[in-house]
């Protein structure tokens, strides 16, 4: 019987993806150090594991978040480019979702809304 995969091997992974991987907007190759683990789930069965990593580019400063899916002997993954830092993805990784109060709520703020963002920003 296959093993699932473990902490280590989520490590072989990151740097795997760290040599292989090169920031969508300049090129430069990811650095080990700026690449973490923002979430793990190991699937069993079938042997897998989901990973949602988020890795900064050294030199243009953008930062990319990757899902990865391990299927068996297989990985894909999928890279976004975002403006989360990787003390953002912390601190929002715990939130509760968005739900339609917050939705209408929004829509209510936008109607009386009068464009002066300092105003609104300071409150």
């Amino acid at each position: 019987m296959a093993q699932p995969p473990h902490k280590a091997d989520f490590k072989k992974i990151i740097e795997w993806l760290a040599y292989i991987l090169k920031c969508p907007i300049c090129g430069y190759r990811y650095n080990l150090e700026q690449t973490k683990i923002i979430d793990s789930k190991e699937n069993i069965p079938p042997v897998g594991a989901n990973l949602l990593v988020h890795t900064d580019c050294e030199r243009c400063k953008s930062s990319v978040v990757f899902s990865i899916a391990i299927d068996g002997p297989e990985i894909f993954s999928v890279g976004m480019v975002t403006d989360l830092t990787s003390s953002d993805t912390s601190k929002f990784k715990n939130t509760s979702a968005l739900n339609s109060d917050d939705v209408l709520a929004m829509h209510q703020f936008l109607e009386g809304f009068s464009g002066d963002f300092r105003t609104a920003l300071s409150k």
